[in-house]
């Protein structure tokens, strides 16, 4: 399991107490941003945007976080998130600040994937020439959906709410992922950057005799050019990975 450290736990107590004993490598580590300028701008301006794309849940965690803006509970905007773990998190914390939870937008339950391409599906008829769209990650990061909205005439502005670096390699981590790095262990993805930093870390391994499951398209095609033996794909939910998990060892 390699998302972050408290992203990753609630994941490896769902997956033991379904039978999936599970270590965490943790191989994206969340700090706070070197220049917070802009997030203090924009947690006190963002009721004056259209709508706020958070790219994740630690961004919600990162910009919800403190007091209200001013206006904040009679703002017109609209919550937007890639996937069920985003609004989960936006529904446990916009209401601190007085925001109707009917406000948030994410994609349908049945999408194919959990990603911008569905969520624009549901919120392209919102914007309007002349709109202004905030869009909060943790750093630069894919713009798909900023340039749908540019091309319907929307202004889109970046707040960088959060860093994301490679984790310190403390003496637990490394044996951590010494230990996962054993041939027949079953890795689980969900960013590409947790990828890249697997590479660069563990120059020359050998992955062919390993299965990566992944929960994109674009994140699958990272791990088999590195060479993994076996790559599965699914939607970016626990509960579609855990599915997925079980379905392939019916299979065997």
């Amino acid at each position: 399991m390699t998302r972050p450290q408290d992203q990753a736990d609630p994941w490896v107590s769902a997956l033991a107490a379904r039978g999936w004993p599970t270590l965490a490598v943790p191989l994206v580590a969340i700090t706070a941003p070197l220049d917070d300028q802009g997030l203090r701008h924009w947690r006190a301006h963002w009721p004056q945007v259209r709508a706020v794309m958070m790219v994740s849940a630690a961004a919600v965690r990162a910009f919800v976080d403190g007091p209200a803006a001013s206006g904040a509970d009679q703002a017109a905007t609209r919550w937007w998130a890639p996937g069920p773990a985003t609004a989960r998190a936006l529904s446990q914390r916009l209401p601190f600040w007085g925001v109707d939870l009917e406000r948030i937008d994410q994609p349908e339950a049945q999408a194919e994937q959990f990603d911008s391409e569905s969520l624009w599906a549901q919120v392209a008829t919102q914007v309007r020439p002349g709109d202004e769209v905030l869009v909060v990650a943790g750093g630069n990061g894919r713009e798909w959906l900023a340039d749908r909205c540019i091309e319907r005439g929307a202004r889109v502005h970046h707040c960088t709410a959060y860093a994301r670096q490679a984790p310190a390699p403390t003496p637990p981590w490394c044996e951590a992922l010494a230990q996962a790095q054993r041939q027949g262990q079953l890795w689980i993805f969900s960013s590409a950057e947790a990828l890249a930093n697997l590479k660069s870390c563990t120059a020359g391994h050998d992955w062919s005799g390993t299965t990566a499951l992944t929960t994109h398209p674009r994140i699958a095609q990272t791990a088999q050019a590195m060479g993994f033996g076996q790559v599965w794909v699914c939607r970016s939910s626990l509960d579609d990975v855990i599915e997925t998990l079980e379905s392939k060892q019916h299979d065997r």
